[in-house]
């Protein structure tokens, strides 16, 4: 069966003002589908774009230009009562756990909000509500009475994502939700998104720079650089090996338990460049080992490679669809 779409960015553009009248460009351009019910882990170096195209796709950041369609309707410039409830179905699980949730409230309130603003609840309906998510998140209904800074790290992530489930949305967001806890807590995270994305049927954008935790999770793979979007493939397909050399490099870089002869650890050279200042060509020639002169000078196009996955590359590690 074709899976069905639910969400489809089209030529979508976020660019911001930078210093003397630079325009810095975020997200450049980008064409990317999500199913309905699976979770796409979005990768790549801290820099390239991830968090704010995450932010643009659920208008939390407002996009420059391009298009946003959710089940098919265009809601990149929807307002009103309309896109609030639209709104709704779309939630987010932002990065910083300490930073995201307001000190002065109480969790069951906070929690709340989502339920009494996008979805009319009635304050008792969705202190019920409330009630089973956080008994659903491991925190417990008794947490509700509590405020931020009475949690861990960990503990607030969980509010976290409560908060963005409240609603029953069918579409999140999750922008680096384990990075800035301990690894001793991040398994217990992922694990938790895991179970809920299972029981919810929720579809999900996990955006991560760590490859190891999205092994874990996702069922396709996106990897940006630049704010494109190089290469689109399916988990195990990208990480049996890449077809682009920037996800090589990325994939050469995550630890291993055993130990392979064959296996080359790949290091970049230079920095990411200046998203104000791209450089022209390929964006990814100034650092790639197989660069040549086509690569300076012609943009490549994102093309599909003999086993169906997508690639933004004139020489791409695997061959194009059709070639010998």
């Amino acid at each position: 069966m074709k899976p069905t779409p639910l969400i489809e960015l089209e030529k979508l553009r976020v660019e911001f003002g930078g210093s003397a009248g630079r325009r810095v460009r975020a997200v450049r351009d980008v064409d990317l589908t999500i199913y309905e019910g699976e979770t796409l882990g979005l990768v790549g170096e801290s820099g390239c774009g991830k968090s704010t195209l995450g932010r643009a796709t659920v208008r939390v950041t407002e996009p420059t230009g391009g298009r946003i369609r959710y089940r098919g309707a265009d809601i990149t410039t929807m307002r009103g009562t309309l896109f609030r409830s639209t709104r709704a179905d779309l939630q987010m699980v932002f990065q910083d756990p300490f930073g995201s949730l307001n000190p002065r409230r109480k969790i069951a309130d906070i929690v709340a909000e989502p339920l009494l603003r996008a979805r009319g609840f009635s304050a008792s309906a969705a202190r019920e509500v409330v009630d089973d998510l956080l008994d659903q998140v491991g925190l417990g209904r008794e947490a509700g009475g509590r405020r931020p800074h009475e949690f861990s790290g960990g503990q607030r992530q969980r509010i976290g994502i409560a908060r963005a489930l409240a609603p029953s949305p069918r579409f999140v967001v999750a922008d680096e939700p384990v990075s800035a806890l301990d690894v001793s807590i991040q398994a217990q995270v992922i694990n938790l998104l895991s179970d809920l994305i299972r029981d919810r049927g929720l579809t999900m954008l996990f955006i991560s720079h760590d490859l190891g935790v999205v092994k874990h999770i996702a069922d396709r793979i996106a990897v940006m650089y630049l704010g494109e979007i190089i290469e689109i493939a399916a988990r195990d397909d990208f990480f049996a090996g890449p077809a682009h050399p920037y996800g090589e490099a990325l994939l050469s870089s995550v630890p291993t338990l055993s130990f392979s002869p064959s296996r080359e650890r790949i290091e970049l050279s230079g920095e990411l460049p200046d998203p104000a200042d791209p450089p022209p060509g390929c964006t990814f020639h100034t650092r790639c080992r197989y660069v040549v002169d086509k690569c300076r000078t012609e943009a490549p196009l994102l093309r599909t490679v003999a086993d169906g996955r997508q690639v933004r590359c004139h020489l791409p590690l695997i061959p194009l669809k059709g070639s010998e």
